[in-house]
């Protein structure tokens, strides 16, 4: 974090890892704005929720969360298409994720879309409010 007396580590292994740079060597550092850590805990979180809303036969077919998650974030367009050699056909795979593969903005729109996916195709038959209401206790 940027302070009147300079950049402070902000996380304890942030501060292990300044411990590491000795003092009078030049570093090289990329400076960046972090994503929303509140945002992406409420991702998952909304998919969490989503997933134990699931009718039974839905979950089965998923298997699990995980697989519901990739599928619902290719569903909302963040994917890659890949060429699958046992199937011979372009398949397409979910994106990564990863705070430093996709920016705050990307990951906005990301939740906005998925949000989309699961109310108009998986969760039709509870409102948005529902919802709402439910992740509060996620």
């Amino acid at each position: 974090m940027n302070t009147a007396q300079g950049l402070k580590p902000l996380y304890d292994e942030d501060y292990d890892e300044k411990r590491r740079l000795r003092i009078g060597q030049v570093y090289k550092a990329k400076v960046s704005v972090p994503r929303n850590l509140d945002l992406h805990r409420k991702y998952f979180s909304m998919i969490t929720c989503a997933w134990d809303l699931l009718t039974e036969k839905a979950r089965a077919f998923f298997g699990t969360k995980e697989s519901f998650r990739k599928t619902v974030q290719v569903a909302a367009g963040y994917c890659d298409r890949v060429f699958h050699l046992h199937l011979r056909d372009w398949v397409e795979v979910p994106r990564s994720i990863a705070f430093d593969k996709m920016k705050g903005d990307e990951f906005e729109n990301l939740y906005r879309d998925v949000r989309e996916i699961i109310m108009t195709v998986f969760l039709k038959h509870i409102t948005i409010e529902q919802f709402e209401q439910t992740m509060i206790n996620y």
